[in-house]
């Protein structure tokens, strides 16, 4: 078997939402790393956006960075449209642009509950519908949503992202019913405290005791279980579920 054979993507197209920093970032890079033409969607980093780009270019796959704040259904179907121009299909989605504006539930602005609603769970849905009248048709394609473990314990502070997180597990194994006929699978991943941007402002003294493995992850571990739900044939009897990936912080 040669090394392009072996790329389980290959001809594919994977569209990843906020793709242009952290786990996002890291997702690209695994799914391009597999052979997938890769859409790296971007709301205001342009040229973090493109740095990605460069990166799976090094890597001699294809990638195009396209700008679109996804809980605007007019700039959903734009981003859809253009990548459908360029490249005629719609493989694999990941879900992952996300915000978060903590802060008790007596002193949230409503402003600050919408606006997380609207990006975190309004965008999952516009990105999926949008993608779902191609995979539809196709007959196959591979939805992966990122929710969090708050979105399954909850977490003081973060009403409106608990909230936002745990809608996406609901419209997870929701989906996931409605496009199994048509051979499409939906699956959630759950990441608990991973090193990125989100978490640099947390106190990692207060939050490793309540983690078994004592330590935060990094972007590149669960990037790595999207990788096998996209690409890995494995995958393929899977969908409605949800797969965390915490170091054993959340325990049913």
């Amino acid at each position: 078997m040669t090394a392009s054979s072996a790329l389980r993507l290959r001809d594919q197209v994977a569209i990843v939402t906020g793709a242009s920093r952290g786990i996002g970032r890291a997702v690209a890079l695994a799914l391009a790393a597999e052979g997938a033409k890769v859409v790296v969607n971007y709301a205001n980093s342009s040229q973090a956006a493109e740095a990605v780009v460069a990166e799976i270019a090094a890597m001699g796959e294809m990638a195009i960075a396209l700008q679109a704040d996804v809980s605007k259904s007019e700039q959903v179907e734009t981003l859809i449209d253009t990548v459908m121009e360029k490249w005629g299909r719609m493989d694999v989605l990941v879900n992952n642009a996300g915000i978060a504006r903590d802060t008790l539930l007596l002193r949230m602005k409503l402003e600050d509950w919408q606006a997380v609603i609207d990006l975190n769970l309004t965008g999952v849905f516009l990105c999926t519908k949008a993608v779902s009248k191609v995979m539809l048709k196709q007959r196959s394609g591979r939805i992966i949503n990122l929710t969090s473990v708050v979105g399954e314990m909850g977490n003081a502070g973060q009403a409106n992202y608990s909230a936002s997180k745990a809608g996406v597990i609901g419209f997870t194994k929701t989906v996931a019913k409605e496009f199994a006929p048509r051979g499409i699978t939906v699956n959630a991943v759950a990441p608990g405290f991973i090193a990125t941007d989100m978490t640099a402002g947390i106190k990692s003294e207060d939050l490793l005791k309540f983690i078994p493995l004592g330590r935060y992850g990094q972007p590149e571990e669960v990037a790595g279980v999207i990788r096998f739900l996209a690409a890995d044939p494995a995958a393929a009897y899977m969908t409605g579920q949800v797969i965390n990936i915490d170091g054993g912080m959340v325990m049913a």
